[in-house]
């Protein structure tokens, strides 16, 4: 019985041209070429060789710089030859007043503060002398109507409570509609809701007989939104109380 053989070209040696894959099973095998001559080592290229004397350089140790008494440097932004503030003359004449010239009064400025509801429902604008309540008049009235709604009456007792609490000697009782419709039809509209805030006011208060109320209707006068959207409008669609503030208020 044959043994299995297998014989392998020797080290460096190479199939001959006629035979460019291992021989199969009842081929005869080419005779091996000559032996190539070994090749040269290849020289290495200059940037290798800079590259290498670069990193030699990178791995000898460096001796650090002597300190300088560890003086911190400025923070960034810092001029350190600015020079000093200027210095004034008390005594400068640019900087009195002239003879016989006294300073003006003290004044106090109009402070005003706006509150509003979430829903804007009501807005109050508190100023030094005077307060002024803005109702909506979706809240008061039905649409288009004058009559009052139940949950008017709550609203407009609060404001009676203010007229009680300041007791003003002049109460305005305005009324405000939006841009919809005819101009005439809301200055109607507006005074007649006027009339019935200053009716209600009147029947809670226990001392109106000393306040003298000015009730108007102006339309879609003195807007405070924008008109071009709903939420808007609904806003100027509105009944003001303004009154003097007390000075004990």
């Amino acid at each position: 019985m044959t043994p299995n053989t297998h014989t392998t070209p020797a080290e460096g040696a190479t199939s001959g041209a006629a035979s460019d894959h291992l021989p199969r099973w009842g081929e005869e095998p080419t005779a091996p070429s000559a032996p190539r001559q070994p090749r040269p080592r290849p020289t290495p290229p200059r940037a290798m060789l800079t590259l290498a004397a670069t990193l030699t350089l990178l791995l000898l140790p460096v001796t650090p710089a002597p300190a300088q008494d560890d003086v911190p440097s400025s923070p960034p932004g810092t001029n350190l030859s600015a020079p000093p503030p200027v210095q004034t003359d008390p005594d400068d004449p640019d900087l009195k007043l002239e003879d016989g010239a006294t300073l003006a009064e003290p004044k106090v400025l109009d402070i005003v503060s706006v509150v509003e509801t979430q829903g804007g429902e009501e807005r109050r604008s508190d100023t030094n002398t005077t307060i002024t309540i803005a109702l909506q008049a979706d809240v008061l009235f039905p649409m288009d109507s004058a009559k009052l709604t139940a949950a008017a009456h709550e609203r407009i007792a609060a404001i009676a409570a203010e007229l009680e609490k300041n007791n003003p000697d002049v109460v305005r009782v305005f009324g405000f509609t939006d841009n919809l419709g005819a101009y005439a039809h809301g200055v109607t509209l507006s005074k007649e809701r006027a009339n019935a805030v200053h009716r209600e006011l009147v029947s809670l208060l226990t001392a109106s007989a000393g306040m003298t109320f000015q009730v108007r209707g102006y339309s879609e006068d003195y807007p405070i939104a924008d008109n071009a959207t709903e939420e808007g409008r609904r806003k100027n669609r509105r009944v003001e109380v303004s009154f003097p503030r007390s000075e004990a208020g």
